[in-house]
C-alpha cells in the first residue's frame, strides 16, 4: 500500500483531475438524458431506441464490473490458473444467455422479469416474488461494486483507516443514486457505452505493454509470473486454490455452476433486452457483447499473470488482502514504477476507468431494482395496477435512494472480501431463484403460480441463507465478520445446493398444485417469445 500510496501523493493532482472529469462528463450525459426522458418507457427502457451494437456495448460495460477488472485480476495474481477460471466461467456463461433467454425475454415481456411470468400467472404473487428476488440479487451485485470502489479510490489517495474508505462507499453510492434518479435508463446506457469503450481501451494498453515487457512471448509472461510468485510450476496448474481438499474441489464445481448459468437470471443485463426495438437486435446486442466481452477476458490473463509477474505477493496483498488492487498497481509498474511520472499516470487512468467501471456498473443495477420494486410491487401489487406512468417513475426514483442506502450499509462491513467472489455469490442466487422461473414459464405448459413461487423463494432463501452460514461472512481471516463463527456450510457459493434446489422446488410446485396450469396462455406465449407477435 506504501509503495502506490508514495506515488500517488506526489501526483494527486492528475488523479483528482481525472476523476473528476470523468465524474463531470457522466453526470453531464445523465442530465442531458433525463431530459429526454418524459415517460415510463423512456425511463425503464430507453424507449427502445437503441441499435444491436448500442445495446451490445451497454451490456459489455453493464456485464464487465469491478468483478472483472479487479477481482479477477487479483484472483488470478493471486490463485493463478485458479483464478483465471473466474474468466472462463462469466465468458461461457453468455452462451446460455443466448441461446435460452435473450429473444425469448424481450419478445415476452415489457420492463422486468416479472412482466415474463405474470402473462400466464397470477399477477400480484409472482410480481411479489419477481420484485423480492430482483431486490435482493442486485443488493448483493452491489455490494461487490462498492468494495471494489473503496478498494481502488483508498489506493489512489493513499486512505488506509476504515473510517475514509467507509466515506468513499458513501460518495458512489451517491453518485448512483444520481445517474438513476436523473438519467433513467437512458442515461444509464450512454454511461455503460463510454465505460465500455474506456474499459477495453484500457486494458488493450496495458495488455500491450505487459507483453512488449516479456517481447510478446506469453510462455515467457507465465514462466515469470510462476517465478515470481514462490508457488513454481503449480501455479499455472488446477488445484492450487480449489485442489486443497476434497471440500475446495467441490467449491469449484459449485463456483462454475453458478457462474456459467448465473448471468442468465441477473436482474440488470434481463432489463437490457428491453432496449431494442425488435427480437433481432437483442440477438444482435448479445452477439456484439460475447464478441467484446470474449476480447476483455482474453486480456485478463495479461492483468493477472502481468501482476504476478512483476509484483511481488506481499505488494498485491499489502495494498488490499483480496488482492483487488493487482490490476492499478500492476499499471503503475509497467508505467515506470511509483515514483514516475509514466507509472503515475497509469495507475491514474487504469483507476479512472476502474471507477468508471464501478459507477456504470451500479447505475444499472439500482436501476433493475428501483425498476421491479416501483413497476411489479408499487404499481401493479400495491396499486393493483392504477398507478399513473409519473407515480410509478416517482417510486422507482424513490427507491433507488432506499437501495443505495442499503447497499452503502452493507458495503462498509465487506471491504475485505474479493470483489470476484462476491459477484459469484450473486450469480448463484441469480441462478437459484430466476433463471429456474424464467426457463419453465417460458418453455413448461404445466408450470403455476405455485410452481412459480416455490422456485424464486425456495432458490432464494437457500442460497441466502447457505451464504449466510458460510465461510464467506464468518468464521475465516477473510470473512465479513472474521471474529465470529457459525459458518456450518463449508462451500463458499452455494449454487451446487440452491441451484438444483431451485428447478427441483418449480417442478414439485407445479405437479402439486391444484390449480389449473393456463395452458393457452402459454401457448399464447410461446408463440410470441418464438416469433416476436404481440410483442411491445
Amino acid at each position: 500500500m506504501q509503495l502506490a500510496a508514495e506515488g500517488a501523493s506526489q501526483h494527486r493532482t492528475l488523479i483528482v483531475t481525472l476523476f473528476t472529469v470523468f465524474v463531470l462528463l457522466t453526470l453531464g450525459i445523465t442530465v442531458w438524458a433525463g431530459r429526454r426522458t418524459k415517460d415510463a418507457t423512456d425511463f425503464y427502457a430507453g424507449g427502445r431506441q437503441f441499435s444491436g451494437l448500442q445495446n451490445g456495448l451497454a451490456i459489455s460495460g453493464d456485464y464487465m464490473s469491478a468483478a472483472s477488472f479487479l477481482g479477477i485480476a487479483g484472483a488470478i495474481a493471486l490463485s493463478g490458473y485458479d483464478g483465471f477460471l473466474y474468466s472462463i466461467g462469466f465468458l461461457v456463461a453468455w452462451l446460455v444467455a443466448l441461446v435460452l433467454v435473450a429473444e425469448p425475454l424481450r419478445n415476452s415481456g415489457r420492463y422486468t422479469m416479472g412482466d415474463v411470468l405474470a402473462f400466464r400467472m397470477r399477477q400480484r404473487p409472482v410480481r411479489t416474488a419477481a420484485g423480492v428476488s430482483t431486490i435482493i440479487v442486485s443488493i448483493f451485485y452491489l455490494l461487490a461494486q462498492m468494495v471494489g470502489a473503496g478498494a481502488l479510490v483508498a489506493l489512489l489517495l493513499g486512505i488506509t483507516g476504515d473510517a475514509g474508505k467507509n466515506l468513499i462507499v458513501v460518495l458512489v453510492g451517491v453518485v448512483m443514486v444520481l445517474y438513476v434518479t436523473i438519467g433513467g435508463m437512458k442515461g444509464t446506457t450512454w454511461v455503460q457505452m463510454i465505460k465500455a469503450v474506456l474499459l477495453i481501451g484500457g486494458t488493450l494498453i496495458i495488455t500491450v505493454l505487459v507483453l512488449h515487457k516479456f517481447n510478446y512471448n506469453v510462455s515467457s509472461l507465465l514462466g515469470a509470473a510462476a517465478e515470481n510468485s514462490g508457488k513454481g510450476a503449480s501455479f499455472l496448474e488446477p488445484g492450487l486454490k480449489y485442489g486443497v481438499s476434497a471440500t475446495s474441489k467441490i467449491d469449484f464445481i459449485s463456483l462454475g455452476l453458478a457462474l456459467v448459468l448465473g448471468t442468465a437470471g441477473l436482474p440488470h443485463i434481463l432489463i437490457r433486452f428491453y432496449t431494442v426495438p425488435t427480437a433481432k437486435a437483442a440477438r444482435k446486442s448479445v452477439n456484439w457483447a460475447i464478441g467484446i466481452i470474449g476480447v476483455f477476458y482474453l486480456m485478463t490473463i495479461a492483468l493477472g499473470f502481468g501482476a504476478a509477474a512483476l509484483l511481488s505477493q506481499k505488494t498485491i496483498t499489502g495494498s488490499d488482502p483480496a488482492g483487488n488492487t493487482a490490476a492499478p498497481l500492476l499499471a503503475q509498474e509497467i508505467g515506470g514504477g511509483a515514483d514516475s511520472t509514466g507509472g503515475a499516470v497509469l495507475l491514474a487512468m487504469i483507476s479512472a476507468v476502474a471507477f468508471a467501471t464501478i459507477l456504470a456498473v451500479v447505475a444499472g443495477l439500482t436501476l433493475a431494482s428501483s425498476s421491479s420494486f416501483a413497476h411489479d410491487l408499487y404499481a401493479n401489487v400495491i396499486r393493483k395496477g392504477k398507478a399513473t406512468e409519473k407515480e410509478e417513475v416517482s417510486a422507482a426514483r424513490i427507491s433507488s435512494v432506499i437501495i443505495g442506502a442499503v447497499a452503502i450499509g452493507l458495503g462498509i462491513f465487506a471491504g475485505g472480501l474479493n470483489v470476484a467472489g462476491l459477484v459469484a455469490l450473486a450469480f448463484a442466487v441469480a441462478a437459484s431463484a430466476n433463471l429456474p422461473t424464467i426457463l419453465y414459464s417460458l418453455f413448461w405448459k404445466r408450470f403455476t403460480t405455485q410452481g412459480a413461487l416455490w422456485s424464486i423463494y425456495g432458490g432464494l432463501v437457500s442460497s441466502v441463507v447457505l451464504v449466510l452460514f458460510s465461510p464467506v461472512v464468518t468464521g475465516e481471516p477473510t470473512s465479513m465478520f472474521p471474529d465470529a463463527d457459525i459458518a456450518f456450510f463449508p462451500l463458499s457459493n452455494p449454487g451446487l445446493i440452491s441451484i438444483p434446489l431451485g428447478f427441483l422446488l418449480g417442478w414439485l410446485g407445479s405437479v402439486l398444485s391444484k390449480e389449473e396450469s393456463a395452458v393457452e396462455k402459454h401457448a399464447e406465449l410461446e408463440v410470441r417469445s418464438l416469433t416476436g407477435h404481440g410483442a411491445l
